[in-house]
């Protein structure tokens, strides 16, 4: 246990946990929505600090972050527990475990130096925040990145966006990327499907961009849910009102914890969807979560030949170089690993 992060007592020992949009009032004895922060006598407490739950080596394509390293692995971890309640989730096992399984918590203790040791020593590039919602372990995130940072990793936090200015400030200096999951535009069905607001995500879109955090963004495309065009255009507009160089992953839905009666996302609405993204405007929009899908690639925006090509999660070949298009010279939009290890050796000097 450990004593938690940006919140603050109130009369009778209630405190305010200010690390989540909920900002749960939390009465001594209970923990907040996330189901793994508890206020003990007037002081909070993380209660996954050194309880690590998933702890993989993933390719940085998986998060999936198509313009951030490519090609690179990424040391990817989580604890249990959510500030969300997502019918979908794809990872409700540990995501919901607390909520659903009476608190239980269960994890591999391990420091945040292990983690960053670990991430060396299997050459990944970075770390991510991941499987999970990385706001609710938050202590374990700002330490390990604070500590990685330090020996030339990045970060990245794979997120719902709902966490507030305040935790996005704090953990700013150590945070080098997101991908942030806009789960639709329909505030109504947010807080029914998700038990959480919309505007808080949209706004977490827009702070990341503006503190420089390279951000792409993912929409799990559900049959009958966000898949209207509608709804599909009010997405695109939003990303391109933001920045039109957002990269946009639309991932096809599979039947999941409690949305099983829904069918499976046909691939001509992944098609359709990424049509009407780039009729928005954005520069690069990406289906995923099909085999063999043709549009993993990145094309140039401008002249549209391919500069990346992609199988699955794996990267084929890769012909941006200093981080512009070989062909017609224009700059692409991401955080490219050949600038990357020139910026590094140059601050090492």
């Amino acid at each position: 246990m450990k004593k938690a992060l940006l919140y603050e007592t109130k009369e009778g020992q209630k405190v305010v946990c200010n690390l989540c949009a909920h900002r749960c009032v939390i009465h001594p004895g209970l923990i907040g929505i996330c189901g793994v922060r508890e206020n003990r006598g007037g002081t909070l407490h993380t209660l996954v600090y050194d309880r690590v739950v998933s702890a993989n080596i993933d390719p940085i394509e998986k998060k999936p972050l198509f313009h951030f390293l490519p090609g690179t692995g990424s040391f990817s971890i989580a604890t249990v527990g959510c500030n969300f309640h997502c019918r979908f989730c794809q990872n409700w096992e540990i995501s919901q475990m607390p909520k659903d399984r009476k608190g239980l918590v269960l994890g591999r203790k391990i420091t945040p130096g292990a983690i960053v040791r670990e991430a060396l020593a299997t050459g990944c590039a970075s770390i991510a925040y991941t499987y999970t919602e990385p706001t609710v372990f938050f202590e374990l995130a700002y330490d390990t990145a604070k500590l990685a940072s330090s020996r030339g990793l990045k970060n990245i936090f794979v997120t719902n966006g709902y966490m507030t200015a305040e935790a996005l400030e704090m953990i700013r200096p150590y945070l080098h990327a997101a991908n942030v999951d806009l789960k639709g535009f329909d505030d109504r069905r947010y807080r029914r499907i998700c038990g959480a607001k919309l505007e808080p995500v949209l706004e977490t879109i827009r702070l990341m961009r503006e503190m420089g955090i390279w951000i792409e963004v993912t929409t799990l495309v559900i049959p009958a849910h966000n898949d209207s065009d509608e709804e599909l255009r009010q997405i695109a507009s939003f990303l391109r009102s933001v920045g039109e160089e957002i990269p946009w992953h639309l991932s096809a839905f599979f039947p999941a914890y409690r949305m099983m009666d829904v069918a499976p996302t046909e691939p001509d609405s992944l098609e359709r969807a990424r049509r009407i993204g780039k009729d928005a405007g954005l520069r690069y929009v990406y289906c995923g979560n099909i085999p063999g899908n043709l549009h993993e690639n990145t094309e140039c925006y401008r002249c549209g030949e391919t500069l990346i090509e992609r199988w699955g999660f794996g990267v084929k070949w890769n012909a941006i170089k200093d981080g512009h298009c070989p062909f017609c010279e224009a700059a692409v939009d991401g955080v490219w690993r050949d600038l990357w290890q020139w910026e590094a050796s140059k601050q090492a000097g």
